[in-house]
């Protein structure tokens, strides 16, 4: 099965990668097209829609908004869709659903029943994801001989194979290894058994994923097990930490869940948004789509899921000190075993100890700061200014100036406190291209 990259467009706050033409403004829609475009939507759930009971309760729900004038308000596609979007979300609570204006997506999608044509889109689609090395952000060793690898999404491992390879053999000859997923959006399914399969023996058959979903009404059950050959050498005693936080989505999920339900990691981190179903992208009409939940997998030892709850880690922490505390985890599991490298890797737990500490901050000015904003909720917890959005999603703000704050796991923005009268009255979001949005206080 293929899974799209762009699982999470519902946390756009976080500018995470989706389609370029997702959000593109477009001409205006009438209420007719509206109306054209839910039928067509109603249709497509009934057809694919893991949950068939759920797509009968959202298919009113989007008429009686259509025929009540809650869409007029929308003026463009791309302002359409995202009402849609909420809405589908907020009958469903299912994180993956999605709906987009895209035509150059559709009209792609479409000419794919030419071969020409197809190969040459899928070479410009690898061409897109070699600029980013195929999600893979930063593969390192660090100190005390720990590997540690960072990637934003799963990539399609036809076309990523050689650079996941190449990753896999960089910590083959560290003593640990530290996954980091917490801003992993999710992807391809057969990327994370591609990577899950060299943490276990070729010698037993062991079932990592299993699975059903519909495609256009029919439906196709499979199971993904650990492949018998590999590049390179597997690592099958080797200690295992996988990051995790509250935006690691769908096959970042999977991948965190299996390998702690097959006992092969330790989670450390925060819980998972709880996007468990997997996806595909289907065209409405000429200009819009939709990401729909089309099936169900099951974890291989109780045969569940966590969709809505998330995957729980066994080492709760911030996830944004969540690398630190991995990293001194590992040192000191390793001075367990190794008595000769004792003192080396003592030497260093000071340093990894001092950066899990928490940043100075004005207490007085992020208790200000705590409260409800357009859109949006700053939360205090525990000395930490959080930005939370869907009410169980948030991120961390470290302070890097006097009211100016990083985005945890974002360089693209940050964001500014306005303070009148002592009061903080508005939040910036400062963008790395230097425009600005604000957002006013609500209480």
């Amino acid at each position: 099965m293929r899974y799209h990259l762009c699982l999470l467009q519902t946390l756009s706050a976080l500018s995470i990668m989706c389609a370029p033409g997702a959000f593109a403004e477009v001409p205006g829609i009438s209420r007719d097209e509206k109306g054209a475009v839910i039928a067509s939507l109603n249709s497509t759930l009934n057809a694919n829609y893991a949950f068939p009971d759920i797509a009968k309760k959202i298919a009113p729900v989007l008429q009686e908004h259509l025929t009540k004038g809650v869409y007029d308000s929308a003026a463009t596609q791309a302002e359409f869709a995202s009402k849609l979007t909420d809405d589908l979300i907020k009958v469903s609570g299912d994180l993956h659903f999605f709906v987009g204006a895209d035509p150059k997506w559709i009209a792609e999608f479409k000419a794919k029943a030419d071969p020409a044509l197809k190969a040459s889109i899928r070479k410009e689609e690898s061409r897109r994801l070699e600029e980013t090395n195929f999600g893979f952000d930063e593969v390192a060793r660090l100190k005390g001989n720990v590997g540690y690898i960072r990637f934003s999404y799963f990539a399609d491992p036809e076309l990523a194979y050689d650079t996941a390879a190449s990753v896999m053999r960089f910590v083959g000859n560290t003593d640990a290894v530290i996954i980091d997923l917490r801003y992993n959006n999710g992807g391809h399914l057969e990327m994370a058994q591609f990577l899950a399969s060299y943490f276990f023996s070729s010698e037993k058959d062991q079932l990592l994923f299993d699975y059903y979903y519909n495609e256009d009404g029919k439906r196709i059950q499979r199971g993904q097990w650990v492949l018998p050959g590999l590049p390179g050498k597997r690592m099958v005693d080797k200690p295992v930490y996988i990051l995790t936080g509250s935006t690691s989505f769908s096959s970042a999920e999977w991948f965190s869940y299996a390998m702690k339900k097959l006992g092969r990691a330790t989670l450390i981190g925060e819980r998972t948004a709880g996007g468990a179903h997997p996806v595909a992208r289907k065209p409405l009409n000429d200009d819009f789509f939709v990401q729909v939940p089309i099936g169900q997998i099951q974890d291989p030892v109780e045969h569940g899921d966590f969709e809505g709850t998330g995957v729980q880690p066994d080492i709760a922490s911030p996830s944004i000190r969540a690398l630190p505390l991995a990293h001194k985890l590992a040192l000191e599991n390793l001075a367990k075993t190794d008595e000769a490298r004792r003192t080396e890797l003592a030497w260093l737990l000071p340093g990894l100890t001092a950066a899990i500490e928490r940043p100075h901050a004005d207490a007085g000015l992020l208790a200000k700061a705590a409260g409800k904003y357009e859109g949006r909720q700053l939360v205090l917890d525990n000395g930490t200014l959080y930005y939370l959005w869907r009410e169980r999603l948030r991120v961390a703000l470290e302070p890097i100036g006097p009211n100016l704050f990083a985005v945890e796991g974002v360089s693209d923005f940050r964001y500014r406190l306005n303070v009148s009268r002592g009061k903080v009255t508005e939040l910036e979001r400062v963008n790395k291209d230097g425009s600005i949005q604000r957002y006013k206080r609500l209480d």
